[in-house]
């Protein structure tokens, strides 16, 4: 009886043996995943053997900016908006110098081409 109960715990100690140990699960519409399956069914693969030789396989592509930077040139392009809304309000409300009004649309493309160098 004893020897029962000890092979008992110890099969419940005993951890299962596999070649790959993490488990990585995700959800997926329908549609997805009959266009997952019916390229897996092409390849004469599972799907999930064949998304993970996809995962594998596929090349990942590093940020070009650091995210303060990111966050920066999101700042700029909303003060550009901003600066391009008030010109179309003073234009399409009252009449304006052709000067001033040049003047505005310059110093705007001034900005735009800094945001353009950054983004190089």
């Amino acid at each position: 009886m004893s020897e029962e109960n000890n092979l008992m715990a110890s099969d419940k100690m005993r951890e299962p043996v596999r070649k790959e140990p993490k488990q990585i699960s995700f959800r997926v519409s329908e549609n997805e995943y009959e266009k997952l399956k019916s390229s897996a069914e092409t390849l004469n693969m599972s799907v999930p053997n064949f998304v993970k030789s996809k995962a594998k396989n596929s090349r990942l592509v590093t940020p070009k900016f650091s995210p303060d930077l990111q966050k920066r040139i999101a700042i700029d392009l909303s003060k550009l908006s901003s600066n391009a809304n008030q010109i179309a309000r003073v234009v399409n409300t009252k009449y304006v110098e052709h000067d001033d009004l040049l003047r505005n649309i310059e110093s705007l493309r001034k900005e735009v081409n800094e945001i353009w160098q950054q983004l190089k």
